[in-house]
């Protein structure tokens, strides 16, 4: 990821200098709030993504750097939304803004950071960028609100699974491949197909990241083993589980997502390992990660067709 990272490091810097300087508020607690959760880092995915399709489509331009930080603000206004929503403590390694702060002041932060993005992509002009990125935030808002009517619902089906983390979680990063492709005004398939790569990357990236709920070390995801099932969220693992695993196994599922019990978490890890919930699951992650590889197909050669191509692998092979 690091030398993917370095291709488009003096873009990156830009990034980050436009997102520190859109934090700028008039209110204090704003600007300390936003800080603390930009500050956090994380993986910065999505920008990245921006950064790279552009650059496999020919030059990055500043509106592609606009572009970036508008996808970051949008993505972190979802996690203090998120955070609140989950009632989390901890993210990447350190006190979430709502348990710092408290749950009003990170919704309304949340707040400011869509509009703020809002008001950086009025900036730039393109009514097609706009109908896009107002299409994606609504439904991620979809995607959130279906996830937490299906929070402890040991009934919910790999179909609805899907959709909620297609919503929730792909369609920013389709948009981020999609709206690279419509700043570099290129032509419909290539910017389809650059959309199709995004959303299917996007959904093994969070395939992965539910295995990773069972299987991944805290001290370098930031966050507690078993958090998923603590918030009663019926993942992959789970609902392969109920269909793979033995009675019992299956009684312990069950209750574990109804009750919302984290202190079943030792039970519930061997039991999605013993009857291969977590292979059924990483394999699924595979194979949209190829999915993902097969869009590319239209992308010129170059050193950022690669790049794209390797984060299909380093979405699936990772341990945070």
């Amino acid at each position: 990821m690091q030398q993917i990272k370095a291709m488009v490091s003096g873009e990156f810097a830009r990034v980050n200098q436009l997102i520190i300087e859109q934090l700028h508020s008039n209110v204090p607690l704003v600007e300390n709030i936003g800080h603390y959760i930009v500050d956090a880092g994380g993986k910065r995915l999505r920008p990245l993504l921006v950064l790279l399709a552009a650059g496999g489509l020919g030059e990055i331009r500043r509106e592609h750097i606009t572009l970036a930080a508008i996808i970051e603000f949008i993505h972190t206004a979802t996690l203090l939304h998120d955070d609140v929503v989950d009632l989390s403590n901890l993210r990447r390694g350190r006190a979430t803004a709502n348990a710092k702060w408290g749950n009003a002041p990170s919704v309304l932060v949340g707040d400011f950071l869509y509009s703020r993005a809002f008001q950086l992509l009025v900036g730039l002009g393109d009514l097609s960028l706009m109908q896009l990125l107002a299409d994606t935030t609504n439904t991620i808002a979809e995607g959130e609100v279906l996830q937490l009517t299906k929070a402890g619902d040991a009934a919910t089906t790999e179909a609805a699974y899907f959709t909620v983390i297609e919503n929730k979680t792909a369609v920013l990063f389709a948009a981020a491949t999609r709206g690279a492709a419509l700043l570099s005004r290129t032509d419909a398939d290539t910017a389809d197909s650059l959309y199709r790569y995004g959303l299917h990357l996007g959904i093994a990236f969070q395939l992965a990241d539910d295995v990773l709920d069972y299987l991944g070390d805290p001290e370098k995801m930031g966050k507690n083993i078993g958090d998923d099932l603590s918030e009663g969220k019926p993942t992959l693992p789970l609902i392969a589980t109920l269909e793979l695993g033995s009675a019992p196994e299956k009684d312990l599922i069950t209750a574990a997502i109804t009750e919302r019990d984290p202190s079943r978490i030792d039970a519930v890890v061997a039991a999605v390992k013993r009857c291969g919930a977590l292979d059924y699951t990483l394999d699924q992650a595979k194979k949209y990660a190829k999915f993902a590889e097969k869009d590319l197909a239209n992308l010129a050669s170059s050193a950022y067709h690669g790049a794209l191509m390797d984060l299909c692998q380093l979405a699936v092979q990772r341990d945070r």
